[in-house]
């Protein structure tokens, strides 16, 4: 870790840009069309692959509807968000905390999905490549899997490919739910050993 932080920000970002488009509802293919960046390019940021440059940050902060601080993870973290007057998506609170500083591989992020007060819809899905490792730390965690819809409560596990299209919510109304992921961009998988 810098001294400033920017080696972790950096780090960050492709998780970040990820779950900001996943809370805006867009796919990468309605992002390359709004802003004019490459499929592929959108990709490799998401992935880690390829860092953004300034104009590209400006252009999906634009779109997005989001300041570039809260875009690259810059802001305050006491900073209050404005408050907006249009309606709330499932999930848009959700926190994402980075666990890895990685280019490729493996990623891991902590998500923590906060109580809505009222019974949620069903997850909107997102398909892409990669495999995906998910468990369940505290909570019950809604998982819409292709045709499946799965409950999850603490220390429940479940791998799946991520071209299966998915989302998550959070299946109680009253409480958090906080989980774990573990993704693979290129497919890679964990390897359980016994010991």
């Amino acid at each position: 870790m810098t001294d400033d932080g920017t080696a972790d920000a950096l780090a960050a970002m492709g998780p970040r840009l990820r779950t900001v488009r996943e809370r805006h509802g867009a796919t990468l293919t309605d992002v390359s069309r709004a802003t004019g960046i490459s499929l592929s390019t959108l990709s490799r940021f998401e992935n880690g692959r390829r860092k953004p440059t300034l104009d590209a940050l400006l252009s999906l902060a634009k779109t997005y509807g989001v300041t570039l601080d809260e875009l690259t993870g810059t802001a305050s973290a006491t900073a209050e968000r404005p408050r907006s007057a249009a309606p709330r998506r499932p999930g848009q609170d959700k926190t994402m905390l980075p666990l890895t500083r990685y280019v490729g591989g493996l990623h891991a992020h902590k998500h923590i999905l906060p109580a809505d007060g009222e019974q949620p819809l069903r997850p909107r899905q997102v398909s892409h490549e990669g495999y995906e490792w998910l468990c369940v730390l505290y909570g019950r965690l809604w998982l819409a899997l292709g045709e499946q819809d799965l409950v999850l409560t603490a220390g429940e596990v479940v791998e799946f490919d991520t071209r299966t299209p998915h989302g998550v919510a959070n299946a109680a109304p009253d409480g958090p739910v906080e989980y774990l992921i573990m993704f693979g961009p290129q497919g890679e998988r964990l390897r359980p050993r016994a010991v």
